[in-house]
Protein backbone atom coordinates (compact mmCIF):
# COMPACT_ATOMS: atom_id res chain seq x y z
CA UNK A 1 0.00 0.00 0.00
CA UNK A 2 1.71 3.54 -1.13
CA UNK A 3 0.97 6.44 1.80
CA UNK A 4 -1.91 7.62 -0.59
CA UNK A 5 -5.64 6.47 -1.08
CA UNK A 6 -8.10 4.55 1.75
CA UNK A 7 -6.23 3.79 4.98
CA UNK A 8 -3.43 5.99 4.03
CA UNK A 9 -2.59 9.68 4.55
CA UNK A 10 0.64 10.65 4.94
CA UNK A 11 1.80 10.57 8.86
CA UNK A 12 1.52 13.62 10.56
CA UNK A 13 5.25 13.36 12.25
CA UNK A 14 8.30 11.57 10.07
CA UNK A 15 11.31 11.56 11.65
CA UNK A 16 14.39 12.95 9.19
CA UNK A 17 17.01 10.26 9.85
CA UNK A 18 16.73 6.91 11.84
CA UNK A 19 17.74 7.22 15.55
CA UNK A 20 20.90 5.63 17.10
CA UNK A 21 21.01 1.71 16.79
CA UNK A 22 21.29 1.79 20.57
CA UNK A 23 17.79 3.65 20.58
CA UNK A 24 16.30 1.20 18.17
CA UNK A 25 17.44 -1.53 20.06
CA UNK A 26 16.14 0.00 23.62
CA UNK A 27 12.62 0.90 21.85
CA UNK A 28 12.12 -2.81 20.60
CA UNK A 29 13.79 -4.84 23.16
CA UNK A 30 11.03 -2.88 25.69
CA UNK A 31 8.44 -3.86 23.29
CA UNK A 32 9.72 -7.83 23.24
CA UNK A 33 11.44 -7.46 20.15
CA UNK A 34 14.51 -9.67 20.45
CA UNK A 35 14.38 -10.20 16.95
CA UNK A 36 16.35 -6.60 16.57
CA UNK A 37 18.80 -7.92 18.55
CA UNK A 38 19.75 -11.29 16.42
CA UNK A 39 19.72 -8.73 13.43
CA UNK A 40 21.84 -6.33 15.34
CA UNK A 41 24.26 -9.00 16.28
CA UNK A 42 24.62 -11.23 13.03
CA UNK A 43 25.32 -7.78 10.86
CA UNK A 44 22.61 -8.65 8.50
CA UNK A 45 22.47 -7.24 5.49
CA UNK A 46 18.71 -5.22 5.07
CA UNK A 47 18.77 -1.64 4.96
CA UNK A 48 22.77 -1.04 4.65
CA UNK A 49 23.23 2.26 3.77
CA UNK A 50 19.52 3.73 3.15
CA UNK A 51 19.29 7.01 3.53
CA UNK A 52 16.66 7.81 6.17
CA UNK A 53 13.91 10.60 5.77
CA UNK A 54 13.15 10.39 2.57
CA UNK A 55 9.61 10.86 1.26
CA UNK A 56 7.49 8.33 1.76
CA UNK A 57 4.98 9.32 -0.97
CA UNK A 58 7.33 9.75 -4.14
CA UNK A 59 5.53 7.31 -5.76
CA UNK A 60 2.04 8.00 -4.82
CA UNK A 61 -0.85 5.44 -6.30
CA UNK A 62 -4.30 6.87 -6.71
CA UNK A 63 -7.36 5.18 -6.31
CA UNK A 64 -8.81 6.51 -9.53
CA UNK A 65 -5.62 4.77 -11.20
CA UNK A 66 -5.86 1.60 -12.94
CA UNK A 67 -2.27 1.42 -13.67
CA UNK A 68 -1.59 1.40 -9.76
CA UNK A 69 -1.40 -1.69 -9.79
CA UNK A 70 -0.90 -4.54 -13.10
CA UNK A 71 -4.32 -6.84 -13.52
CA UNK A 72 -3.67 -10.56 -12.38
CA UNK A 73 -1.32 -12.59 -14.39
CA UNK A 74 0.29 -9.60 -15.98
CA UNK A 75 3.41 -10.15 -13.89
CA UNK A 76 5.51 -12.80 -12.13
CA UNK A 77 7.95 -12.75 -9.75
CA UNK A 78 11.26 -14.14 -10.54
CA UNK A 79 11.00 -17.36 -12.51
CA UNK A 80 13.65 -18.88 -11.61
CA UNK A 81 13.00 -19.14 -7.62
CA UNK A 82 11.72 -22.43 -6.66
CA UNK A 83 9.42 -21.01 -3.69
CA UNK A 84 7.60 -18.51 -6.63
CA UNK A 85 4.70 -20.78 -7.71
CA UNK A 86 1.43 -20.43 -6.33
CA UNK A 87 0.83 -21.80 -2.50
CA UNK A 88 -0.55 -25.17 -2.26
CA UNK A 89 -2.60 -23.17 0.45
CA UNK A 90 -3.93 -21.21 -2.35
CA UNK A 91 -8.01 -22.47 -2.18
CA UNK A 92 -11.27 -20.64 -1.77
CA UNK A 93 -13.25 -19.44 1.30
CA UNK A 94 -15.47 -22.77 0.89
CA UNK A 95 -13.10 -25.18 0.66
CA UNK A 96 -11.33 -23.79 4.03
CA UNK A 97 -10.18 -27.25 6.11
CA UNK A 98 -11.44 -27.75 9.26
CA UNK A 99 -9.46 -26.26 12.45
CA UNK A 100 -6.71 -29.34 13.36
CA UNK A 101 -6.24 -30.22 17.04
CA UNK A 102 -3.44 -27.60 18.51
CA UNK A 103 -2.66 -25.22 20.65
CA UNK A 104 -4.62 -22.65 19.01
CA UNK A 105 -7.79 -24.92 18.85
CA UNK A 106 -10.26 -22.45 19.42
CA UNK A 107 -8.81 -19.56 18.19
CA UNK A 108 -10.04 -17.39 15.39
CA UNK A 109 -7.63 -15.47 13.13
CA UNK A 110 -8.28 -13.04 10.18
CA UNK A 111 -6.15 -12.58 7.40
CA UNK A 112 -7.01 -9.20 5.23
CA UNK A 113 -4.89 -9.60 2.16
CA UNK A 114 -5.16 -5.80 1.54
CA UNK A 115 -6.65 -4.71 -1.39
CA UNK A 116 -8.34 -7.02 -4.38
CA UNK A 117 -6.28 -8.08 -7.72
CA UNK A 118 -9.65 -7.22 -9.24
CA UNK A 119 -9.86 -3.86 -8.13
CA UNK A 120 -8.27 -2.41 -10.85
CA UNK A 121 -11.16 -3.40 -12.69
CA UNK A 122 -13.48 -1.45 -10.88
CA UNK A 123 -12.11 2.21 -9.99
CA UNK A 124 -15.41 3.77 -10.07
CA UNK A 125 -16.64 1.32 -7.54
CA UNK A 126 -13.69 1.73 -5.42
CA UNK A 127 -13.73 5.44 -5.40
CA UNK A 128 -17.21 5.59 -3.56
CA UNK A 129 -16.68 7.08 -0.03
CA UNK A 130 -17.51 4.90 3.08
CA UNK A 131 -17.30 6.28 6.50
CA UNK A 132 -14.41 5.21 8.84
CA UNK A 133 -15.77 6.67 11.81
CA UNK A 134 -13.24 9.85 11.77
CA UNK A 135 -14.23 10.73 8.23
CA UNK A 136 -15.23 9.55 4.92
CA UNK A 137 -12.72 8.41 2.41
CA UNK A 138 -12.85 5.94 -0.35
CA UNK A 139 -13.69 2.56 -0.13
CA UNK A 140 -10.55 0.91 -1.41
CA UNK A 141 -7.51 1.28 -4.27
CA UNK A 142 -5.55 -0.86 -6.50
CA UNK A 143 -2.67 -0.95 -4.34
CA UNK A 144 0.56 -0.45 -5.45
CA UNK A 145 3.44 -2.87 -7.09
CA UNK A 146 7.14 -2.88 -8.21
CA UNK A 147 8.72 -1.41 -10.74
CA UNK A 148 8.18 -5.32 -12.90
CA UNK A 149 4.22 -4.73 -12.56
CA UNK A 150 4.00 -7.08 -9.53
CA UNK A 151 0.83 -6.25 -7.56
CA UNK A 152 0.78 -5.61 -4.45
CA UNK A 153 -2.66 -7.06 -3.99
CA UNK A 154 -1.23 -10.38 -5.33
CA UNK A 155 1.70 -10.04 -3.30
CA UNK A 156 -0.77 -9.48 0.02
CA UNK A 157 -2.83 -12.64 -1.68
CA UNK A 158 -0.12 -15.31 -2.01
CA UNK A 159 0.79 -14.22 1.46
CA UNK A 160 -2.25 -14.84 3.20
CA UNK A 161 -2.85 -18.51 1.83
CA UNK A 162 0.79 -19.15 3.35
CA UNK A 163 -0.01 -17.83 6.54
CA UNK A 164 -3.84 -19.89 6.38
CA UNK A 165 -2.01 -23.16 6.00
CA UNK A 166 0.87 -22.19 9.08
CA UNK A 167 -1.98 -21.41 11.20
CA UNK A 168 -4.20 -23.82 10.41
CA UNK A 169 -1.42 -26.66 10.97
CA UNK A 170 -1.72 -25.04 14.90
CA UNK A 171 -5.19 -25.77 15.42
CA UNK A 172 -6.79 -21.92 14.41
CA UNK A 173 -9.91 -21.54 12.04
CA UNK A 174 -8.88 -19.03 9.70
CA UNK A 175 -11.03 -16.65 7.85
CA UNK A 176 -9.95 -14.47 5.03
CA UNK A 177 -11.17 -11.08 3.99
CA UNK A 178 -11.23 -11.58 0.40
CA UNK A 179 -9.99 -14.44 -2.14
CA UNK A 180 -9.83 -13.00 -5.36
CA UNK A 181 -13.64 -14.40 -4.66
CA UNK A 182 -15.72 -11.41 -5.24
CA UNK A 183 -15.26 -8.43 -8.03
CA UNK A 184 -13.95 -5.66 -6.05
CA UNK A 185 -13.15 -4.54 -2.24
CA UNK A 186 -14.09 -4.99 0.24
CA UNK A 187 -14.07 -1.59 1.19
CA UNK A 188 -12.26 -0.48 4.43
CA UNK A 189 -15.00 -0.48 6.87
CA UNK A 190 -16.51 -3.86 5.91
CA UNK A 191 -13.07 -5.18 6.15
CA UNK A 192 -13.16 -4.32 9.80
CA UNK A 193 -16.75 -5.82 10.50
CA UNK A 194 -15.80 -9.23 9.16
CA UNK A 195 -13.47 -9.17 11.92
CA UNK A 196 -15.51 -7.72 14.23
CA UNK A 197 -18.26 -10.26 13.33
CA UNK A 198 -15.86 -13.70 13.43
CA UNK A 199 -15.42 -12.16 16.44
CA UNK A 200 -12.14 -12.86 15.81
CA UNK A 201 -8.79 -13.12 18.51
CA UNK A 202 -6.30 -11.13 16.32
CA UNK A 203 -6.27 -9.65 12.58
CA UNK A 204 -3.36 -8.74 10.69
CA UNK A 205 -4.07 -7.10 7.55
CA UNK A 206 -1.23 -7.61 4.43
CA UNK A 207 0.02 -4.99 2.61
CA UNK A 208 3.38 -3.64 0.62
CA UNK A 209 4.29 0.42 0.57
CA UNK A 210 4.53 2.20 -2.32
CA UNK A 211 7.37 4.32 -0.91
CA UNK A 212 10.29 5.98 -2.48
CA UNK A 213 13.61 3.99 -3.49
CA UNK A 214 16.15 3.78 -0.97
CA UNK A 215 13.14 3.46 1.91
CA UNK A 216 12.99 -0.16 3.41
CA UNK A 217 12.23 -2.38 5.44
CA UNK A 218 8.76 -3.30 7.17
CA UNK A 219 6.40 -1.66 9.36
CA UNK A 220 3.56 -2.91 12.32
CA UNK A 221 0.59 -0.15 12.05
CA UNK A 222 -1.06 -0.13 15.47
CA UNK A 223 -4.12 1.11 16.30
CA UNK A 224 -4.55 4.74 18.20
CA UNK A 225 -6.74 5.74 21.01
CA UNK A 226 -9.80 6.55 19.16
CA UNK A 227 -13.40 7.79 19.88
CA UNK A 228 -15.45 9.59 17.93
CA UNK A 229 -18.66 8.23 15.42
CA UNK A 230 -18.49 4.80 14.96
CA UNK A 231 -14.88 4.78 15.90
CA UNK A 232 -14.06 3.40 19.63
CA UNK A 233 -10.62 1.54 19.76
CA UNK A 234 -10.09 2.21 23.39
CA UNK A 235 -10.64 -1.25 24.29
CA UNK A 236 -8.30 -2.88 21.80
CA UNK A 237 -5.18 -0.54 21.49
CA UNK A 238 -3.68 -2.34 24.45
CA UNK A 239 -3.67 -5.76 22.88
CA UNK A 240 -3.13 -4.48 19.27
CA UNK A 241 0.38 -3.13 20.58
CA UNK A 242 0.80 -6.64 21.97
CA UNK A 243 0.08 -8.53 18.59
CA UNK A 244 2.08 -5.90 16.82
CA UNK A 245 5.06 -6.38 18.90
CA UNK A 246 5.38 -9.90 18.74
CA UNK A 247 4.07 -9.91 15.33
CA UNK A 248 6.95 -7.16 14.95
CA UNK A 249 10.19 -9.32 16.64
CA UNK A 250 9.06 -12.53 15.18
CA UNK A 251 9.26 -10.96 11.36
CA UNK A 252 12.96 -9.98 12.34
CA UNK A 253 13.88 -12.79 13.56
CA UNK A 254 12.72 -15.21 10.89
CA UNK A 255 13.26 -13.16 7.61
CA UNK A 256 16.23 -10.96 8.69
CA UNK A 257 14.56 -7.96 7.53
CA UNK A 258 15.54 -4.91 9.06
CA UNK A 259 12.39 -2.16 10.93
CA UNK A 260 11.79 0.30 8.25
CA UNK A 261 14.58 3.05 7.75
CA UNK A 262 11.33 6.01 6.88
CA UNK A 263 9.04 5.82 9.34
CA UNK A 264 9.11 4.50 13.17
CA UNK A 265 11.78 5.86 14.01
CA UNK A 266 13.99 2.23 13.76
CA UNK A 267 11.35 0.73 15.77
CA UNK A 268 8.94 -0.97 13.37
CA UNK A 269 6.12 0.26 15.09
CA UNK A 270 3.74 3.29 13.81
CA UNK A 271 0.60 4.42 15.62
CA UNK A 272 -2.43 5.59 13.34
CA UNK A 273 -5.34 7.05 14.13
CA UNK A 274 -6.80 7.87 10.72
CA UNK A 275 -6.96 4.14 8.84
CA UNK A 276 -10.63 2.94 8.91
CA UNK A 277 -9.44 -0.47 9.40
CA UNK A 278 -8.10 -0.21 12.49
CA UNK A 279 -10.54 2.57 13.69
CA UNK A 280 -13.99 0.31 13.14
CA UNK A 281 -12.34 -2.87 14.98
CA UNK A 282 -13.78 -4.00 18.01
CA UNK A 283 -10.61 -6.87 18.38
CA UNK A 284 -6.92 -7.14 18.12
CA UNK A 285 -6.22 -5.90 14.80
CA UNK A 286 -2.72 -4.46 13.10
CA UNK A 287 -1.60 -3.83 9.81
CA UNK A 288 1.79 -4.74 8.74
CA UNK A 289 3.62 -2.90 5.68
CA UNK A 290 6.00 -5.90 4.55
CA UNK A 291 8.09 -3.70 2.27
CA UNK A 292 9.06 -1.04 0.04
CA UNK A 293 7.56 -2.30 -3.76
CA UNK A 294 9.58 0.74 -4.94
CA UNK A 295 12.74 0.17 -3.75
CA UNK A 296 14.94 -2.52 -5.78
CA UNK A 297 16.34 -4.32 -3.21
CA UNK A 298 13.04 -4.84 -1.15
CA UNK A 299 11.45 -5.64 -4.59
CA UNK A 300 13.58 -8.59 -5.13
CA UNK A 301 12.44 -10.06 -1.72
CA UNK A 302 8.96 -9.58 -2.01
CA UNK A 303 8.91 -10.80 -5.68
CA UNK A 304 10.40 -14.21 -4.15
CA UNK A 305 8.23 -16.90 -3.02
CA UNK A 306 11.10 -18.28 -0.30
CA UNK A 307 11.60 -15.11 1.06
CA UNK A 308 7.30 -14.59 1.03
CA UNK A 309 7.15 -17.78 3.29
CA UNK A 310 9.63 -16.72 5.77
CA UNK A 311 7.16 -13.47 5.66
CA UNK A 312 4.52 -15.60 6.34
CA UNK A 313 5.94 -17.66 8.98
CA UNK A 314 7.13 -14.63 10.83
CA UNK A 315 3.92 -12.91 11.56
CA UNK A 316 2.23 -16.44 12.00
CA UNK A 317 4.58 -17.21 14.91
CA UNK A 318 4.10 -13.64 16.43
CA UNK A 319 0.64 -14.20 16.41
CA UNK A 320 0.62 -17.51 17.79
CA UNK A 321 3.26 -16.32 20.51
CA UNK A 322 -0.18 -13.56 21.02
CA UNK A 323 -2.87 -16.17 21.20
CA UNK A 324 -1.01 -17.89 23.45
CA UNK A 325 0.10 -15.24 26.12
Amino acid sequence: MSYTGPDFDPPPERRSRRGPLTVALAALVCGGLLGWGVYAATGGTENKGAEAGSSPSAAPRTPSSPAASSPAGSASPSAGDAGDEESPAARTPSASAPAAAGPLKGKVVVIDPGHNPTNVKHTAEINRQVDVGTHRKECDTTGTSTNDGYAEAEFTLDVAHRMRALLEKQGATVKLTQDRDRPYGPCVDERARIGNAAKADAVVSLHADGSGAGNRGFHVILPGSVNEGEADTRAVVGPSRELGERIAGNFVRVTGTAPSNYVGGGTGLVTRKDLGGLNLSTVPKVFIECGNMRDSKDSALLTSGAWRQKAAQGISEGIVSFLRG
